[in-house]
């Protein structure tokens, strides 16, 4: 019998899960490093700047602000309610609009909150103009 040859065959892995190829190894690594990647981001977001996240830029936030305990609105009840609910919460700082934009969020729950981020803030700049919009939503 002859001495053993030296092949480039691929290596064959063993698991549980029975015999696997260096092929398909590679092809999990690879799916495995995208799935990384998209959750990383490498710098692939659509918006370059923080700011474009926000819908009211410029915020100011009063020192010692603390967000008031909100219901939730889910979209299944009275919006004009809410919005009374939430003003009324809010009354302290009824002359901030944008700090009033800005924390509605933390009065929405649901859906209603994935409309909220949603918005373009080229079309909600001021407090009426998301109300409306909000109204007109639910």
């Amino acid at each position: 019998m002859g001495e053993p040859r030296n092949s480039p065959a691929q290596p064959i892995f063993l698991s549980t899960g029975g015999l696997r190829t260096a092929a398909e190894e590679k092809r999990k690594l690879d799916l495995i490093e995208e799935r990384l990647r998209a959750v990383e981001g490498f710098g692939d977001y659509p918006f370059a700047d923080m700011t474009d996240l926000c819908l009211v830029p410029n915020i100011v936030i009063p020192p010692k602000f603390k967000v008031p305990d909100f219901d939730r609105y889910k979209g299944t009840t009275c919006p004009k309610n809410h919005l009374k609910m939430y003003c009324r919460k809010m009354g302290a700082h009824s002359r901030d609009e944008k700090l009033l934009m800005h924390f509605f969020q933390d009065s929405l729950a649901g859906a209603t909150i994935i409309w909220y981020t949603n918005l373009e803030a080229s079309r909600i700049r001021t407090w009426k103009d998301l109300i409306t919009a909000f109204l007109k939503q639910y």
